[in-house]
């Protein structure tokens, strides 16, 4: 005849793997906080150089004015989704290039408006 677990053994059994799966996410969520900034990082990030490889796969650019591939006039980096900046400076975060600043008046062609 086998043993059969008791309910309170299975729920301790239960309450482990929960704690254990917690403390496990937290390494992860603080790398994701370190590399993409939310207050803007308009100080400390070095700016993204438009000979950078990601900023040329998304035709990045410091002036807007200048991209070729943009086709909306009113695209910025400053009223894009990904743009993290507080409006205090002219370099900021984005969600698209972690761990560097990108121009307020730049584009790339991930743009997407800003909404709210």
């Amino acid at each position: 005849m086998t043993k059969s677990k008791s309910p309170t053994g299975r729920r301790l059994a239960l309450i482990k793997l929960g704690i254990l799966g917690t403390l496990s996410s937290f390494p992860g969520t603080t790398i994701i906080a370190s590399t993409t900034r939310q207050d803007g990082g308009n100080d400390d990030l070095p700016h993204l150089r438009e000979d950078d490889q990601r900023a040329r796969a998304l035709a990045y650019t410091d002036d807007a004015e200048t991209a070729s591939a943009r086709s909306d006039d009113s695209a910025y980096c400053h009223n894009c989704r990904f743009y993290a900046g507080d409006g205090a400076g002219q370099w900021a975060a984005c969600s698209l290039f972690p761990g560097q600043a990108v121009n307020v008046d730049g584009w790339c062609k991930s743009w997407v408006a800003k909404t709210g």
